[in-house]
């Protein structure tokens, strides 16, 4: 098994304002090259691309290609189950959308304190078990975006758990709200097969402050700059594979063309890594990996993603807000909430795997964009 996945959560868009409007001639073409090159690993969830990503599924790999030619994971919405069936509702419901008869990978989505304790009162541990012994899940595991301390916790609880799928890249290796080496360690030490997601922090990683690319490119002239990324998460003991949340052609055969025949880096080279973090840390750039639960639910309709992505152009630029970045912000704005509309409810802070202070954030985008 190659060890790179398509991750299905960061697709070719025909509108980058609506998450549903797939470019379905490109992402065909994506999956169909794929799989020719001989990589098979598609990861998906319930709310991806505004809970239309298991639909997509379907229809460009699916009802396209032999069931065995592929490895199909997808995700337990734990937020979703408020009272004993409702597992069993989704499951079913994933099953009918993606129409895979059975998925290679399962897991329960996104587990810290509050999803643990909801995925404990409604036994979905048990649940995933039952429907492993059924032959509809091949193998399970959850993903998780909290401390070392809450994953040895659970772990420890479970036993059973065969994967894990943890957020880790050379910028979060340190970080102390990820705590990606800590948790990494924690699950090598029970033995788990690792996942990783966000190996490029939703793209943050393949845009680097000018010096980090200088670093890179003195180095390795040929390699892009988020292949490194890619490259220091796959080389780690025990991972299994690595997710990328491809948008779109390029990004795919760049990804493809050192995943091909990887080759880890070197200690040097992962020392470079963390040169550059450091750099990147300098630079005070918002850590967003735009997944977009922020988004779900903010009463003033905020795309706060997109404002941060601005924001961190305005950095990277190193000479203020631009008119063309302000004429992104308007019509990014249009018809939506501004950053200075936030009301400080918090409640996209709940949601947020990065635990990224939003709300603070926010101030520093509308003080340079609303003035």
């Amino acid at each position: 098994m190659k060890k790179l996945g398509l991750g299905c959560m960061r697709l070719p868009l025909l509108n980058p304002e609506n998450q549903a409007s797939f470019d379905m001639e490109q992402i065909t073409d994506m999956v169909d090259t794929f799989l020719k090159r001989g990589f098979t690993y598609f990861d998906t969830a319930y709310i991806y691309h505004n809970y239309q990503s298991e639909n997509l599924v379907k229809r460009v790999l699916v009802e396209r290609h032999p069931r065995d030619s592929f490895l199909l994971a997808t995700k337990l919405p734990i937020y979703k189950i408020k009272e004993p069936g409702d597992a069993e509702q989704l499951f079913n419901e994933q099953l009918e959308k993606t129409g895979a008869g059975y998925f290679d990978y399962y897991l329960l989505h996104s587990l810290g304190e509050k999803s643990y304790a909801t995925a404990e009162q409604f036994d979905c541990f048990g649940f995933a078990m039952r429907k492993k012994k059924e032959g509809k899940i091949k193998k399970f595991g959850f993903s998780f975006h909290d401390s070392a301390e809450m994953l040895d916790t659970i772990l420890t609880a479970h036993p059973e758990v065969e994967f894990v799928q943890l957020q880790i890249n050379y910028l979060d290796w340190e970080n102390k709200s990820i705590q990606s080496r800590l948790c990494y360690e924690v699950a090598r030490r029970h033995g788990k097969d690792v996942i990783i997601m966000e190996p490029v922090k939703g793209g943050a990683l393949a845009n680097v402050p000018p010096a980090a690319e200088k670093l890179f490119k003195e180095h390795a002239p040929s390699m892009s700059v988020p292949s490194w990324a890619i490259r220091f998460a796959a080389g780690l003991p025990g991972v299994i594979m690595v997710l990328s949340g491809m948008s779109n052609r390029e990004q795919l055969l760049d990804n493809m063309s050192y995943m091909d025949d990887f080759v880890p880096l070197s200690e040097a080279e992962q020392a470079l890594c963390f040169r550059v973090a450091e750099l990147i840390k300098q630079a005070a750039l918002v850590p967003c990996t735009t997944c977009r639960y922020c988004t779900d639910g903010c009463p003033v309709s905020i795309p706060i993603p997109d404002y941060f992505n601005l924001y961190n152009d305005m950095l990277q630029g190193e000479v203020g807000v631009t008119e063309s970045l302000q004429e992104k912000y308007q019509t990014l704005s249009a018809g939506k909430g501004r950053a200075a509309d936030c009301i400080s409810c918090r409640q996209c802070e709940q949601q947020c795997p990065q635990h990224i202070d939003i709300t603070g954030m926010l101030q520093k985008v509308s003080k340079e964009f609303d003035s």
